[in-house]
C-alpha cells in the first residue's frame, strides 16, 4: 500500500465510542456516520459489540436505502422476505414495516412484531441479525422490546436444562402467518408458491451461539409450533413456560425510537416484540436481514 493510500485511509477513519446501556441488552454507538467509509477493524469493533450486547443502536443515521443495504451486506449475505408485496420498490432486500395505509392498501407489513419472535427462524439458515432504520415515527408508542435468550438459558433451573437437552422444535412461517391473519385484515392468503418457499424446519431447542459460544434458548412464541417427540399438550405447556421465562421484565430492553435510528440486533441471541401501533400514529421503518448459520 502506498504512502498516499495510507494517508487517505487514516484521514477517512472515524472516531466513535460504544456505550453499553447497562441492562440485559444493548449498546449505543456514538460518533459514527454510516454515510462515511468504515474500515475493516472499525467494522470488527461494531460486530464485537453486536455479539456482546445483542442490540446496537446507531443514532441519527440519514442514509439512503442503497447505503442501508451496503452496510448490512458487510455482515453477510442478505435474505429476501417471502412477502414480496412489501419489498421497497427497486430494493427487494428491504422489507417495509409500516402501519400506513394508502389508497386502501398497507404500504408495509403492519403486524411484523405482533408477537415475540426471532426473525426467519423458520428458515434452514435463520437470520444472523436484522437492521431496522426508522423513516417515520409516531409521537407516542411504537417501541420495540428485545429479550435476551442467552441470559434466559443461563437462568433456567438445572432440571429444565436437562429436560431440554437434545430436544428439537419445529419452526414454521405458515404457523405464525395463519395465526396473525385471523387477527389482521391486512394479511392476504398466502399463495401456494409462497407456502412452498417456506416449509417447516426443525432446530435444536438449545443452540450454541457461533461467535460468543454461549448457550441459547432458541424457541419463540411466534414461529415455534411444537417440540418434537413429546405429546402436543405437554409441548404447549413447556413452550408457554419457556416464553414466559424468556420475556420476564428483568430480561427485556425496551427501545424507544428516535428519528433516523438504525438498530441492529442479533437474532441468534435475542427475540423482539412490537405491539401494533394504531393507524393514526404513522410508523414506517425499513428492514434488512442478514443470513446466519445452521443452528447447532
Amino acid at each position: 500500500m502506498s504512502l498516499d493510500t495510507l494517508e487517505r485511509a487514516r484521514a477517512a477513519r472515524q472516531s466513535f465510542e460504544i456505550r453499553p446501556f447497562g441492562g440485559p441488552l444493548g449498546a449505543e454507538v456514538v460518533g459514527l456516520d454510516l454515510n462515511l467509509p468504515l474500515a475493516d477493524d472499525e467494522l470488527a469493533r461494531i460486530r464485537s459489540a453486536f455479539v456482546r450486547h445483542g442490540v446496537v443502536v446507531f443514532r441519527d443515521q440519514r442514509v439512503t436505502p442503497e447505503q442501508h443495504i451496503a452496510f448490512s451486506r458487510r455482515f453477510g449475505p442478505l435474505q429476501v422476505h417471502v412477502l414480496n408485496r412489501f419489498h421497497l420498490q427497486g430494493h427487494p432486500e428491504i422489507l417495509i414495516v409500516s402501519n400506513v395505509v394508502e389508497d386502501g392498501k398497507p404500504i408495509g407489513l403492519v403486524d411484523a412484531g405482533a408477537d415475540w419472535h426471532s426473525d426467519l427462524s423458520y428458515m434452514p439458515r435463520p437470520s444472523l441479525g436484522a437492521l431496522l432504520h426508522s423513516q417515520e415515527l409516531p409521537a407516542e408508542r411504537g417501541d420495540t422490546l428485545y429479550a435476551n435468550t442467552a441470559d434466559a438459558y443461563d437462568s433456567l433451573p438445572a432440571e429444565v436444562k436437562t429436560l431440554l437437552q437434545g430436544k428439537r422444535a419445529v419452526h414454521s412461517y405458515v404457523y405464525r402467518y395463519e395465526r396473525l391473519r385471523k387477527l389482521s385484515p391486512w394479511r392476504p392468503e398466502l399463495t401456494q408458491k409462497q407456502i412452498d418457499e417456506v416449509p417447516p424446519v426443525e432446530h435444536p431447542v438449545i443452540t450454541t451461539h457461533p461467535e460468543s459460544g454461549r448457550k441459547i434458548l432458541f424457541v419463540s412464541e411466534g414461529f415455534t409450533s411444537h417440540i418434537v417427540g413429546i405429546p402436543r399438550d405437554e409441548s404447549d405447556a413447556l413452550l408457554k413456560e419457556l416464553h414466559e421465562h424468556i420475556t420476564r421484565p428483568e430480561n427485556v430492553y425496551t427501545h424507544k425510537w428516535q428519528p433516523h435510528d438504525m438498530v441492529f440486533w442479533d437474532n441468534r441471541s435475542t427475540q423482539h416484540y412490537a405491539a401494533i401501533t394504531p393507524q393514526h400514529l404513522r410508523r414506517t421503518l425499513y428492514r434488512t436481514t442478514v443470513e446466519g448459520d445452521v443452528p447447532r
